[in-house]
């Protein structure tokens, strides 16, 4: 792994910690509560990609959530800037992260080929 890698990984690792703290010092309770799953910086580290858990939102919460997490990105810019003490902060765009529901239906279909194979050894014992 290059340096360049190495240090996007630490920033990376470093806002998943930062940006759930900024988010719990706000007084809104449609973001105040969100837990983050993971965060891609761009090659750079101008850009950051925030994912989000969506387990206990439905849609309508998800998007009242997602425009005030645009409103407050400045903020959390600024939250995470004076905290590390860096000269700047990534840009922050914010997405809900479905890759546990990727998996479980991933699960799902691996537990239907199961069975089908189940099945069909079970025709061709006969």
């Amino acid at each position: 792994m290059r340096e360049e890698e190495i240090k996007r990984k630490r920033t990376e690792s470093r806002l998943v910690e930062l940006i759930p703290e900024a988010l719990s010092t706000m007084n809104d309770n449609r973001i105040n509560g969100l837990s983050v799953t993971e965060v891609v910086c761009s090659r750079g580290r101008y850009d950051a990609k925030v994912y989000l858990d969506k387990s206990y939102l439905n849609e309508k919460e998800q998007l009242e959530a997602l425009k005030q997490l645009r409103i407050v990105s400045s903020y959390l810019s600024t939250y995470v800037r004076e905290s590390e003490g860096w000269f700047k902060s990534p840009k922050f765009t914010f997405e809900f992260d479905d890759q546990l529901e990727r998996i479980t239906h991933i699960e799902e279909l691996f537990k239907q080929i199961a069975k089908r194979k189940k099945v069909e050894g079970s025709e061709n014992e006969s």
